[in-house]
Parts: C-alpha cells; sequence; structure tokens
C-alpha cells in the first residue's frame, strides 16, 4: 500500500495531464479480467468447478439482475454490464494489495466510467422512444419541470462518480492510516479494515452497475 494514497504521478501527452499510476493500474485490471475469463472458459464441463463455477455464479446472478430491472430487452447490454461489474470490482480490490492502487480511487476514472454510462442511457432512449416522445419527458408532469429533469440528468453521472470515488478513496486512505498507526505485531485491527474493504469493493461495484442498469432500463421497458 502506497503511503501517499490519492498523489499520482503526471505525464503531458498532446497538452493533456495524464495520471500514468491510473493508467498502469487499469491496464493490470484488463489483464486481470482477461486471465479470469480465460481461466473461466478455457475448459468448460457441464458440471463447473473452480473459476468456471465462480464466473457462472457472477454471470448468472448479473443475468437475472438484467432480467428483473431492464426487461428481455436488456439481454442486448448484458456483454457490457458484466464487463462493467468485472472491471469495477477488480479495480476496488486492486488497492488492497500493497504496493497497487485502485483506478476507481482516481475521480476521471470514475466520472469517465459514469459519463459513459449516461451517455449510452441517453442514447439507448432516443433510439427506443424516438426523438419527439424521448424529449417531451423533460417537460413532465408539466412544463416548468424541465429545469429540474435537467438537474436530476446532470445530478446522476456526479452522484454516480463521486459515490465510487469517496468510497473507494476512503477506504484505501483509512488502510494507509491504520498500517501507520497500528504496530505490525497487531495485525487484527489491519485484517478487519481490509475485509470490511473487500465487502464494501463489492457493494460499490454493484450499486454503480445496478444503479446504471436502473436508468438504462427506464427507457427500455414499455410505458
Amino acid at each position: 500500500m502506497e503511503n501517499e494514497v490519492g498523489v499520482h504521478k503526471l505525464a503531458n501527452i498532446l497538452g493533456f495531464t495524464v495520471h500514468m499510476d491510473t493508467i498502469y493500474m487499469t491496464w493490470i485490471v484488463m489483464a486481470i479480467i482477461i486471465v479470469i475469463a480465460f481461466l473461466g472458459t478455457r475448459r468448460l464441463t457441464l458440471v463447473p468447478s473452480g473459476a468456471q463455477n465462480v464466473l457462472e455464479m457472477i454471470v448468472t446472478a448479473l443475468l437475472d439482475q438484467i432480467d428483473a430491472t431492464m426487461g428481455p430487452r436488456g439481454r442486448r447490454f448484458a456483454p457490457l454490464i458484466i464487463s462493467l461489474f468485472l472491471f469495477l470490482l477488480v479495480s476496488n480490490w486492486l488497492g488492497l494489495i500493497p504496493g497497487l492502487a485502485s483506478p476507481t480511487n482516481d475521480l476521471n476514472t470514475t466520472l469517465g466510467l459514469a459519463l459513459l454510462m449516461i451517455i449510452l442511457v441517453h442514447i439507448t432512449g432516443l433510439v427506443a422512444k424516438g426523438p419527439k416522445r424521448y424529449f417531451k419527458h423533460f417537460f413532465e408532469p408539466y412544463i416548468p419541470f424541465v429545469i429540474l429533469n435537467i438537474i436530476d440528468e446532470v445530478a446522476k453521472p456526479v452522484t454516480l462518480a463521486f459515490r465510487l470515488f469517496g468510497n473507494i478513496f476512503a477506504g484505501e486512505m483509512l488502510i494507509a492510516v491504520l498500517f501507520l498507526l497500528v504496530p505490525h505485531w497487531i495485525p487484527i485491527p489491519n485484517i478487519i479494515w481490509i475485509l470490511f474493504s473487500v465487502f464494501i469493493g463489492l457493494i460499490q461495484a454493484f450499486v454503480f452497475t445496478m444503479l446504471s442498469m436502473v436508468y438504462l432500463g427506464n427507457h427500455l421497458r414499455e410505458h
């Protein structure tokens, strides 16, 4: 665990300031997911075990959530939803490994993911309802409500991004503080908080994914 949580290594690329450590950690997360997918699918059997069993449990649970939240038309988004959840889960847990940091402790990552999902939500709404019907809902139930509806749409990616970022950043910060304050020969507080952070990482990945499904499902379901 790095002592300076939230301090990023900066680089200037084509005039843009880039957090290089976040990019490196993101590559590591993608590599881990590729390995998990490979191990879970290389020897498929009718009676799953090991990595295949774990992966099937995750996929099945998410597919059930997609059906319940988005309806049958939501299955077309299943690859995206499953990939999003796995990326968030591995990212959230990566910072628990000493010397590594979670990509999701960087607001640029969480805000980028939130904007990606919200843009997809609006595109889906336009396609599913048509431009006239889609833009009409901003003025419902009364025309003055357009201001509140627009504020609500702007708030969605902001709350998604800051909720995930805040929880992961705070968790890593507290772990770093515990390692500094609690003697190494008293590991119990550190272990307890790490286990709690594992749980929080899972919950935050699920909440972000679930809210994304809800936003998409609102435009996919028939009204």
